[in-house]
Order: structure tokens, then sequence, then C-alpha cells
């Protein structure tokens, strides 16, 4: 039985996060009957990150055993033309053929996130849904600066959501930057895993500071204190997006 890997874009804005859920329509739940409609086969998708309700991809990685030997291209098609009759916002970007032990989510050793947040007067037009709108001016560098003040080791309790069901708190934050092009600020974090709403937590907070409400002092405070009540504004969804998905053996890569 073949193990397949798909590398996958979506726009999350039509769906309720990543994870099949009794309700609203989910990402993977539109994968899965698309691949029902080509092969016929009922099968059970795992991913490398179960982003939220809203968040986007231009890098999701999952994988799933089909019974068929086929062609990874037939499969990249197959399941694009169902999507597209189906009107998802969803796409295969490649389809390969892997070892049976790869585990999209478990072999991973690396992901990486883009916050996008439109730093201007004007809402947005073309990028409402894919970007949050923040018309008070951002001081981009002062966010970035405090940022650094989260890099490493540490219990990521205040930006945890209240219904993580991660185990621990501890995560090693290997890159959280932060720059400004025009009106758009960029915020990139990096990390071998994330706690449930950890990116939005910390670009809220990080909000604070380009405000000038807090100092990079108070963003490591609110760290220190290990209490969700000490978090800032948790970001929307919107301006989220996974960028990339590590595993060994891959080709260095910067998000």
């Amino acid at each position: 039985m073949p193990r397949y890997r798909l590398d996958i874009e979506y726009h999350g804005g039509p769906y309720a996060g990543w994870q099949r859920q009794d309700g609203p329509r989910s990402v993977q739940e539109a994968l899965e009957q698309a691949i029902k409609s080509f092969c016929g086969e009922t099968v059970s998708l795992r991913a490398a990150g179960r982003t939220d309700a809203g968040v986007h991809a231009t890098a999701q990685v999952a994988h799933v055993d089909l019974a068929k030997d086929w062609r990874a291209d037939t499969v990249r098609d197959a399941l694009n033309a169902h999507l597209q009759m189906a009107g998802d916002l969803i796409s295969i970007l490649s389809s390969s053929v892997v070892e049976p032990d790869f585990d999209a989510r478990f072999s991973a050793t690396g992901r990486r996130y883009l916050y996008r947040i439109l730093n201007r007067r004007s809402p947005p037009a073309l990028e409402k849904g894919r970007v949050w709108w923040v018309p008070k001016r951002l001081d981009a560098e002062a966010m970035h600066l405090a940022a650094q003040r989260l890099i490493g080791r540490h219990d990521f309790t205040t930006f945890r959501s209240a219904q993580c069901q991660a185990n621990s708190p501890l995560r090693t934050l290997e890159r959280l930057d932060v720059t400004r092009t025009d009106d758009e600020i960029e915020i990139r974090a990096e990390a071998r895993s994330f706690l449930h709403n950890q990116v939005r937590s910390m670009v809220g907070s990080l909000k604070r500071v380009g405000e000038g409400a807090w100092t990079a002092d108070d963003l490591a405070a609110a760290l220190e204190a290990r209490d969700r009540a000490a978090c800032g504004q948790v970001a929307p969804p919107d301006g989220l997006y996974l960028v990339g998905v590590s595993y060994d053996g891959d080709s260095p890569t910067k998000c």
C-alpha cells in the first residue's frame, strides 16, 4: 500500500480549520472527499499542522495511504480536478511517493509561519481576509527588538490557548523576525513545533509594543508571568500562513 506525500496550499477563510469535525467543512474533510471521488477510498489524512479556522497555508504537508499504486502526478491532477469541481479553495502543489514510515506530522523537524499585518489608514480591498488590518501606525523596529526576547526555550503558557492539548508548554522558538515593506509588516516565526494559538498570541502582544502600549520589558514580563491573562490581544486568523515544514534530508530553506 503506497504512501503519498501531498504538498498543499489553501485559503483558510471558508473552512473550520484543518481538522475534520462535526459541523462546518474543514480542509481535511474537503481533501478526503476529493480522494473518495477520485478512487473510491475512505481515508484519513494526517497533516504537519492543524491550522485553525481562517488560517491559510502555502506549504502544508499531509500524507495518505492508497490501496492502488497510482502515479504521483495522477494523484495530484485528479485531486485538483475534484477540488475545483467542488469549488474548494485548495490546491495540491505536488504529490510524491514516500517511505512507509514517513509521517507528515511526526517526521517534521521544523515549522515556519508568516503573519501579515496591513498597516495603513485605508482598509484592504483585494487582501480582505488575508491580512490583519491595523490602521494605527506601528513601530516595526521596536516590535522586532522586543520579539528577540521570546527567542529560545521558554515556558510559553502566556501565549498558549486555554484549549491547547499539548503535554508541555515548553517550546524552543528559533526565529521571530518583524520587518516592514511599505504598508505591510511581516512577522516570521520558526520552531520545531508550536502551541495552539502561540503565533497569533505573540503577534497580538507584539502589536502592543508597536503601538507604544508595551515595552520590550513588558513583553518579557508577560512571558515570565506564565499566565494566559498576561497575554495581549490574540491576533485574528486572517493574517496567518503556514509557509514551510522541514524534514530530515531537506535542503536548507528560509521562509
